[in-house]
């Protein structure tokens, strides 16, 4: 579909630069990204010292703040960390008939980098919903990098990291960011996963990197997709719409309805209040490339369509929306009834706002606290029970041709002779 389409992947020109970018950090490492953020974001440093933001900046930021941006910050981060104070899994343990022990530890990453968007915008929700998942799973160190063109910082972004409780956090941005996460410098250490939305550039780079680390997803432009029906608002269907396409050009809103009067009030609305948005020409231009709103001939066959899109915002603006919610099978997050617009869920809500894109909803989660998370196998087996499952697996192994398999298993039974 057309309209669905968006992959990094297929832009050559994007992958080259990348490329050379990460190729470069990996071969000269501090000068590299010393160089790359000074030509790319107009940064006036001389050594990368200068691109760590010191402890005390971070404070002063936190100190500096109004009472009312601190005041929401802190009950957004606290209503966060409760949310995800609840995905966490113990480590657990069983013991089968044979006093075989069996199960499972799970134990947090040692060391994760947060990577922050800059640039056209700065988000300090950004801030809280990374970092504090990974502080909840207990990750020893997080490493946040953020982009400052021209030198301007955002004091937000700042506070924000103070109060989630970053540990380390640098005044870099784009690939040679991730390059510098992946790899590691001199000043700046190797992490275990890069996580955070970024542009195409970061999604580039991210994808690239893969493997030495682990990485959360590819975010690709935002999305928003809406079913409604004849008892919703045309006026909060028109903003809700509105509130992904503000992001940027490529950014994507689709409304779905039955009902064919009430699209043509959204469409009526929007033409209405668009003139009065601050970003209305960002807006106007992603409702133009990648907006919709869509006719389908009923409920039934607008949620077939939802799943089939796999839309990262989801919002069901119809009677009785908790109904619906077994028959969505492919979402990043649902927002259910007309009292829950997306824009809640991007800062306040709980549940984190990094979300599966261009249909990964299929096969993928938001961010949580298992992304910060591993998880190790235990066996400890008994001596009855080593001499039990010997005999099977010294079945299967000599099935398959692996004779010291085999024998290792064996050795575990009562009376075997290796030099039989």
């Amino acid at each position: 579909m057309r309209l669905l389409h968006w992959d990094v992947s297929e832009d050559d020109g994007i992958n080259r630069i990348v490329r050379g970018i990460l190729d470069d950090v990996r071969e000269r490492g501090d000068v590299a990204v010393l160089e790359a953020t000074v030509r790319l974001d107009r940064v006036a440093a001389r050594q990368m010292a200068e691109l760590e933001v010191t402890a005390s900046e971070l404070d002063e930021a936190l100190a500096a703040l109004g009472a009312t941006e601190r005041e929401a910050l802190e009950q957004a981060a606290a209503r966060i960390r409760s949310y995800h104070e609840r995905q966490k899994q113990p480590s657990w343990q069983y013991q089968d008939e044979d006093g075989n022990l069996l199960g499972q530890q799970v134990t947090p990453l040692d060391r994760v980098g947060v990577y922050v968007p800059g640039g056209q915008a700065s988000y300090p929700s950004s801030v809280l919903m990374t970092v504090i998942p990974a502080q909840v799973a207990g990750v020893r160190e997080i490493i946040m990098t953020a982009p400052t063109p021209d030198d301007v910082v955002n004091p937000l972004v700042l506070a924000a990291a103070r109060l989630a409780g970053v540990h380390r956090v640098f005044r870099i941005g784009g690939a040679q960011a991730i390059g510098a996460l992946a790899y590691g410098t001199s000043t700046l250490p190797r992490v275990d996963k890069i996580v955070g939305p970024g542009g195409a550039f970061v999604a580039a780079a991210k994808r690239m990197v893969f493997g030495p680390v682990g990485i959360d997803m590819i975010a690709g432009p935002s999305e928003i997709m809406v079913v409604a029906d004849a008892s919703a608002d045309p006026e909060w269907l028109a903003l809700d719409l509105f509130s992904q396409a503000e992001h940027d050009e490529a950014a994507q809103s689709i409304l779905v309805s039955a009902d064919a009067d009430l699209l043509e009030a959204v469409h009526a609305a929007m033409l209405r209040l668009l003139p009065r948005q601050p970003r209305a020409e960002v807006i106007g231009r992603s409702l133009s490339a990648r907006g919709a709103l869509i006719k389908v001939p009923d409920l039934g066959v607008a949620l077939e369509l939802v799943n089939r899109v796999a839309p990262e915002h989801l919002e069901l603006a119809v009677n009785d929306a908790h109904a619906l919610l077994p028959r969505i099978r492919h979402a990043g997050a649902i927002f259910l009834g007309h009292h829950t617009p997306e824009a809640l869920g991007d800062y306040v809500a709980g549940p984190s706002h990094v979300l599966p894109t261009y249909g990964t909803a299929r096969f993928s989660s938001p961010l949580g606290v298992y992304d910060f998370e591993k998880r190790s196998s235990i066996i400890g087996c008994s001596a009855a029970g080593a001499a039990r499952l010997a005999q099977v697996a010294s079945t299967l192994a000599r099935s398959e041709g692996l004779v010291a398999h085999a024998e290792s298993a064996e050795a575990r039974i009562p009376g075997f002779d290796a030099n039989r």
